[in-house]
């Protein structure tokens, strides 16, 4: 249960939707919206009242070379009842293809699975987050998976799939108790992003928050690297 005043600075959640993306700052009792139309520009937003120390995204950080990530495995088997949010990341190679059918066929010369079209079509994504980090960063930035992020602060994965009301209002309960509830129409965010999309990157929030104060663990616990050197593993 969140404590008023028991942190001291500044942390962003981040998560995509269709106009780019949503973000939360948690800045010990504030609680403010932002929106870039990339990851860069979302971070620029939530600087212009200070530096932010801890990065959580809701995006695979980290391409795997030749097969799954531990990370992904892992985060499906924890998910339980939610595990059909999880996806397995393609490798490099395929979400750096041309197309979808390319993209697949990457996937099969070296024996996996087919990718998802819901994986495909968070390419452009991905792909912005992995550039912008290979830019260099001061910034601690994580890897996150919102559904991950609820089940922690309920003890258990949700009951509700976060499209449907019942599960709308469970991780509202779920944030307020927490502190990280953002409210109001949240300006610019809160016209650009869905519900779920805002209430996505406040769970981010809640993580990169407590990646802040020690309190955070991931999986795999020991993150993995790839040849992008880019250390990956799921934080919660």
């Amino acid at each position: 249960m969140w404590q008023a005043g028991a942190v001291t600075g500044r942390v962003l959640g981040a998560d995509a939707c269709r106009a780019g993306w949503v973000g939360i700052v948690l800045d010990g009792d504030a609680v403010t919206a932002h929106f870039g139309a990339t990851i860069a520009a979302l971070v620029a937003a939530a600087e212009q009242a200070g530096p932010i120390e801890v990065v959580g995204i809701d995006i695979p950080i980290g391409l795997a070379d030749h097969g799954p990530r531990a990370a992904d495995l892992q985060a499906y088997a924890k998910a339980g009842i939610r595990r059909s949010s999880v996806f397995i990341t393609p490798v490099r190679r395929a979400v750096e293809a041309a197309d979808y059918a390319a993209a697949a066929a990457v996937q099969r010369d070296l024996g996996l699975k087919g990718i998802s079209q819901q994986a495909f079509h968070l390419r452009a994504k991905i792909l912005d987050v992995d550039g912008w980090l290979r830019d260099g960063q001061t910034r601690r930035v994580v890897e996150v998976h919102p559904e991950l992020s609820f089940a922690a602060m309920a003890g258990a994965p949700l009951a509700f799939r976060k499209s449907c009301w019942a599960g709308a209002e469970q991780r509202r309960a779920l944030l307020a108790a927490e502190g990280a509830l953002p409210a109001g129409d949240l300006g610019t965010a809160g016209a650009a992003a869905g519900v779920d999309d805002v209430l996505d990157a406040a769970a981010a929030a809640w993580t990169a928050r407590r990646v802040l104060t020690g309190r955070a663990g991931s999986l795999p616990p020991e993150p993995e690297f790839f040849a992008d050197g880019i250390p990956c593993a799921i934080w919660t």
